[in-house]
C-alpha cells in the first residue's frame, strides 16, 4: 500500500508491507499532491532494523527484545526518509524539542540522560505557553532564514509532538549534575555532541550534505550546556537563560 505524507514541508510517498506505519503517520497524510520523493520497504530492511536494534540494546546493557515486523518497518521508513532529507536542507536529530511562544528549544544528550524529563518540567513550569514539537527525533531544516524544527510522526514512546514548524532558537546539551547550572558554549564545543546525535546517512553524498548542514546549523542557533537535577528548578534555570 502507498500513501503520501507531508513531513518537514516535503511530500513523501510511503509504500509499506504493513498498515502500522500509515496509522503512525495519519496526522500528516495528504491526498492531492505529487511526492517530492518516495520510500519503500523490503523484508531485508526489516532484518537490518532488527540487527541494529539488537546492537543498540546490547550496547546499553539491556535484554534482547522481539520486535514486531510492522514496528521494525516504521523504523526502516524513517531511516529511509532521513537518508533523503539532506537533499532538502534537513537533518534528523535525536532530542526533545519544545516550543515556547513561537520559539523552539531542543535538548539533546546521550540516551537515558533525561531529555524528556527536562521538557516535561518545562511544561510544568510554563504551562499553556508551551507546545511539544517532538520528544524524540525532530527534523531540523537549515536555510537562509535560519533553522526550523519540525514535528514528525516519530515522536517517542509517549507520543509527544505536533505537526508544526517552529523557528529553532537554541540547542542545549544536557548532563546530570548535583547543582542546576547553565552556560553558553561555542559551536565548536557543541560539535562533538551534534555529530553524535544527528543522523549520519550511509550514502556518501548524503553524508557530505549532512556535514555541510551541521556547519550551517552551528552558525544558525545558540548553544548551551546544562548540568541539572530532575527538578523544577532546573527548568527555571534553563528557561531564564535560554529565552534571552
Amino acid at each position: 500500500m502507498t500513501k503520501n505524507y507531508k513531513i518537514a514541508d516535503r511530500i513523501i510517498g510511503v509504500t509499506s508491507l504493513f498498515e502500522e506505519v500509515h496509522r503512525l503517520c495519519a496526522d500528516y497524510a495528504v491526498s492531492d499532491a505529487a511526492p517530492d520523493f518516495c520510500v519503500s520497504v523490503a523484508r531485508s530492511d526489516l532484518e537490518l532494523e532488527r540487527e541494529r536494534s539488537a546492537r543498540e540494546i546490547r550496547a546499553e546493557g539491556g535484554e534482547d527484545r522481539q520486535y514486531r515486523d510492522s514496528y521494525l518497518e516504521t523504523l526502516a521508513v524513517y531511516r529511509k526518509i532521513a537518508e533523503r532529507m539532506p537533499e532538502y536542507g534537513t537533518l534528523l536529530m535525536h532530542g526533545s524539542c519544545i516550543a515556547v511562544e513561537g520559539a523552539a528549544y531542543l535538548f539533546t544528550a546521550k540516551s537515558g540522560t533525561g531529555k524528556s524529563t527536562h521538557t516535561r518540567l518545562w511544561r510544568e513550569l510554563l504551562g499553556d505557553r508551551t507546545r511539544m514539537v517532538n520528544d524524540d527525533k525532530p527534523l531540523i531544516r537549515i536555510d537562509a532564514d535560519g533553522a526550523t524544527a519540525f514535528g514528525t510522526p516519530w515522536n517517542g514512546k509517549h507520543r509527544l509532538g505536533s505537526n508544526i514548524a517552529v523557528p529553532l532558537r537554541a540547542i542545549c546539551i544536557l548532563q546530570r549534575a548535583e547543582q542546576n547550572t547553565i552556560r553558553p558554549i561555542s559551536a565548536q564545543e557543541a560539535y562533538p555532541m551534534l555529530l553524535q546525535q544527528i543522523y549520519r546517512p550511509m550514502d556518501p553524498a548524503a553524508m557530505r550534505r549532512t556535514l555541510d548542514l551541521i556547519d550551517r546549523l552551528m552558525h544558525s542557533v545558540r548553544f548551551w550546556r546544562l548540568g541539572c537535577r530532575p527538578d523544577l528548578e532546573a527548568a527555571q534555570v534553563a528557561w531564564e537563560a535560554m529565552r534571552q
